[in-house]
């Protein structure tokens, strides 16, 4: 009789199985007499971790400080209810695993809101589709549209009138068009209508709204494309605008900006003073810096030349809720200004990563 011919390796493994088969039955013998040691243990997963990507945002609840939710850049949303010991993925069945942004609307903390899309212009960046909403903590989610927006910087919300909401929009980064610049809602979602609109090429980074009068707003516009040779980082779109009317009219700020055009800014207003305004503008050598203004917005004044490593992936500040003087610039090794931005020195990062993209000051821990 003639067996076909099986590779040796294969062969070898079939004959040893008896064997093997044998030898476990002994091993399993002996077993019995022993306890096993780690039985009682088991993995358990402890949430965003190196392989997740870079963190994008925090949104804390204002009465249960041990509960919040973390947007990650590249690996969804995740929520914790006992201050990060255990996590729980809460949209991994929606339309984008690349979040930019996650918002708690201060009115009812059980109405999540997630901007979809990674905030930074890196080759590497997800895009998304649009802005959701959950009104049961994060439970089920609704797509509320702005489906072609693709990077969602910033969501905020009137505080006159929970229903009213605001999202900036940076749009498309590998294209132009699409859903681009400032947007509100006034009625919770449902509709949205663009209040700031520059060109195809310019989307709206950051705003800040006045808290006394929340007609009161100053917005950054940000013009960036990106092609597979180059990423153009900046241009005549990119600038700072105030509206004192909600929206319907807008004037572009210059006093004391730079002249020339500038890439990515990032704003920041101070909690404690909020005619305070910080900026930190990717321009050219001489005027790229962090500026301040006392007046919201009217009038500027340069306090620094700092300026993120990267522009693109980071510039952002925030500053602490009691000291208006003190403002943090994430990078990768980011900084603390105790002078309201004309000094800087270097956050520690013992026991951590570098890479920051989010900071959240607990305001009864400052």
């Amino acid at each position: 009789m003639r067996f076909p011919t099986l590779p040796f390796a294969l062969l070898a493994t079939i004959i040893a199985l008896p064997m093997l088969a044998a030898g476990a039955k002994k091993v399993d013998e002996k077993k019995e007499d022993k306890p096993e040691p780690f039985a009682g243990l088991s993995f358990r997963g402890i949430g965003p971790a190196v392989t997740s990507g870079r963190i994008a945002d925090f949104a804390v609840h204002p009465q249960r400080k041990q509960e919040y939710f973390v947007a990650v850049a590249s690996g969804s949303v995740w929520k914790t209810t006992n201050a990060g010991t255990t996590w729980t993925p809460i949209f991994d069945d929606q339309g984008s695993y690349s979040i930019g942004v996650v918002e708690l609307n201060p009115a009812n903390p059980l109405e999540v809101w997630v901007g979809t899309g990674e905030n930074n212009s890196q080759r590497s960046v997800g895009y998304g589709d649009g802005v959701y909403k959950s009104i049961d903590g994060g439970k089920t989610w609704t797509n509320m549209g702005l489906k072609t927006s693709e990077h969602i910087s910033q969501i905020g919300f009137d505080p006159r009138d929970p229903k009213v909401v605001f999202v900036a929009a940076q749009g498309p980064l590998w294209s132009d068009g699409g859903d681009r610049g400032l947007y509100r809602s006034g009625d919770g979602g449902k509709s949205w209508q663009r209040i700031l609109e520059t060109d195809r090429h310019t989307g709206v980074n950051e705003f800040v709204m006045d808290p006394r009068d929340p007609d009161r707003i100053v917005a950054s516009t940000y013009q960036r494309r990106r092609h597979v040779w180059v990423l153009i980082n900046g241009g005549p779109g990119s600038s700072i605008h105030k509206t004192t009317d909600g929206g319907k009219s807008w004037r572009k700020i210059e006093t004391g900006l730079p002249k020339d055009d500038s890439g990515r800014i990032g704003l920041a207003q101070a909690p404690s003073s909020p005619d305070t305004i910080y900026a930190i503008i990717e321009a050219n050598e001489k005027e790229r810096g962090v500026y301040r203004s006392t007046d919201f917005g009217e009038n500027w004044e340069k306090r620094s030349d700092y300026l993120a490593s990267s522009p693109q992936y980071y510039n952002e500040l925030i500053v602490d809720p009691t000291d208006p003087d003190r403002l943090y610039a994430v990078d990768t090794f980011s900084r603390v200004s105790e002078d309201g931005g004309k000094n800087w020195s270097r956050l520690g990062v013992e026991n951590r990563h570098v890479d920051d993209h989010a900071l959240w000051i607990d305001p009864d821990q400052t």
